[in-house]
């Protein structure tokens, strides 16, 4: 892409065609910065499949963006991404579930498309930042020399969770105006700077697959996806599976299995390709492994660290202990059992004394205590 005229000192912003970046464009332009809106492209070939559909949504995307940036009087860029989004983030969210895990795409995506790709074109052009409409907070720490990552002041929305695998100089370059915004003030600030997309839905997580991800996999896996057997904890068949790629840990629902009380998944072997079914008790666990970790506040652990860890997006971080286990592995003891550790989630830290500050963040392996025949191996780090 040439550089556009006039961009050096400019704020990038990345502009989705949402209510949440277009509002992020809107206070850095009002504030007097010099502007510049850039929509990441991230399909390239419309087609019929489910993909073909997400193309769709992104075209929209770009549509959506482009009309704001023109009402907001900034110019607007298409980046095209797709081959660095299918090599970091569609193939990774593919052999995650070919593998018996649960991935989050949006960690990859923003550390490498958002604050990768972008961030680099941002720099190449001479800008002196780039902003997104994600809802956290950063900033510089004087007494640890480091940037830290903060949870947002809406803590509903707070997406300090998929951003836990961002470097230090990517967070020196980040800005997130709306970090201390709730929703409720940014679809009033839409509608005051009247941007069409005020009212505009809040896209879904995981917007490549067109709101049905096993339609997805079943395109991308074909005849990879094999079905097997479902044994219950006690290492009994209870029945079959359609494919690991279907099932996550917790799963209740679609088992097809006839029981007295209510059968979840509880844990999927890739090296049997089973599918292990147990009570919600066997759900339960106090210890989870976590790999690939980054550290965001501090440069290294101590060898053991009170912290409030979250398992989940919608997961509330919980008391627990950090143990550092190797250079990039930690072992999180809970002070109570958490419900469906599912392998592949992100585990992130949070500060102790100050619950807001990210400590760092990993993948989880495993829980410490596996079902009856489970061998699950640790799930490889997108940063592979």
């Amino acid at each position: 892409m040439i550089s556009p005229a006039n961009a050096v000192g400019s704020i990038v912003v990345a502009m989705s065609g949402g209510v949440d970046s277009s509002v992020a464009a809107a206070l850095l332009s009002r504030e007097g910065h010099n502007v510049i809106g850039v929509t990441l492209q991230l399909w390239s070939r419309p087609t019929h499949s489910p993909q073909g559909a997400a193309s769709g949504q992104n075209c929209t995307a770009i549509d959506d963006a482009r009309v704001v940036a023109d009402r907001l009087g900034i110019p607007h860029y298409v980046l095209d991404c797709g081959a660095a989004f299918d090599r970091h983030v569609a193939t990774h969210f593919v052999a995650a579930y070919q593998r018996g895990e649960t991935p989050n795409p949006c960690v990859p995506c923003n550390a490498w498309l958002k604050f990768g790709t972008l961030l680099k074109t941002a720099r190449d052009w001479g800008a002196t930042a780039l902003a997104t409409g994600h809802y956290a907070r950063v900033g510089y720490h004087e007494p640890t020399g480091r940037y830290r990552l903060c949870r947002a002041a809406d803590q509903r929305k707070d997406q300090s969770y998929f951003l836990y695998a961002l470097g230090q100089d990517q967070l020196a370059a980040i800005r997130f105006p709306l970090g201390g915004l709730t929703k409720a003030d940014t679809r009033r600030l839409a509608r005051e700077f009247g941007l069409p997309v005020a009212d505009k839905a809040d896209s879904q997580q995981v917007c490549f697959a067109a709101g049905d991800y096993r339609a997805y996999l079943r395109e991308h896996l074909g005849e990879a996806i094999t079905p097997g057997v479902m044994r219950d904890v006690e290492g009994v068949a209870r029945g079959r599976h359609a494919g690991l790629a279907f099932y996550t840990v917790g799963q209740r629902h679609g088992l097809g299995l006839d029981n007295a009380r209510p059968l979840y998944v509880v844990a999927l072997d890739p090296v049997t390709n089973e599918v292990v079914v147990g009570e919600d008790s066997d759900l339960w666990t106090r210890e989870v492994e976590v790999a690939a970790v980054n550290l965001v506040a501090v440069d290294r652990l101590p060898e053991s660290l009170r912290v409030r860890a979250k398992i989940r997006s919608g997961h509330e971080p919980q008391p627990a202990t950090a143990q550092a286990t190797q250079a990039d592995r930690v072992r999180l003891i809970f002070d109570e059992p958490q419900r469906a550790v599912a392998p592949g989630q992100a585990a992130v830290l949070y500060d102790d004394a100050v619950s807001d500050i990210v400590v760092g963040g990993g993948t989880i392996c495993r829980p410490r205590r596996q079902a009856a025949g489970s061998t699950n191996t640790p799930p490889r780090s997108f940063h592979e």
